[in-house]
């Protein structure tokens, strides 16, 4: 099961966060936002399909998170949990941790933001970027 969400790039981007990965409906982002990398997502955790949902709050579901952008790609991968809520309307939020809230689209993911390359960043620090967020849970 595959669900994509466009977004754009922010000259703010940092990526600098050890432990999270997030994209939000934000149109600002401030230099504080160090996890996130990507602004104007199409949706949030609530707008995701509710059958994507469904897989995902599965603890067995295996997902796979790409960031594809100007012909490269970055790939994490992370787990689902019974526990998720996935009900927050603009911020999808991928974490190392076990840590749950509405905002956390998986958990025990294998990388954060401080993982992406720095050419990658680069690309993402221009606002006229257009980037695709890849969801796929097996």
């Amino acid at each position: 099961m595959r669900f994509e969400i466009p977004f754009t790039g922010h000259k703010n981007i940092t990526a600098l966060h050890q432990n999270t990965i997030e994209i939000t409906t934000e149109s600002k982002l401030t230099i504080n936002g160090d996890c996130i990398v990507g602004i104007n997502a199409s949706c949030g955790c609530h707008g995701l399909p509710v059958v994507i949902k469904k897989k995902i709050r599965d603890p067995d579901s295996k997902i796979k998170f790409s960031i594809i952008v100007d012909g490269q790609s970055f790939t994490v991968t992370g787990h689902g949990s019974k526990d998720l809520k996935l009900t927050n309307p603009h911020d999808i939020v991928l974490r190392k941790s076990k840590f749950v809230c509405p905002r956390t689209i998986a958990i025990g993911c294998d990388k954060a933001s401080s993982s992406i390359p720095k050419k990658m960043i680069k690309v993402l620090q221009n606002p006229q970027t257009k980037g695709t967020f890849v969801i796929e849970v097996t």
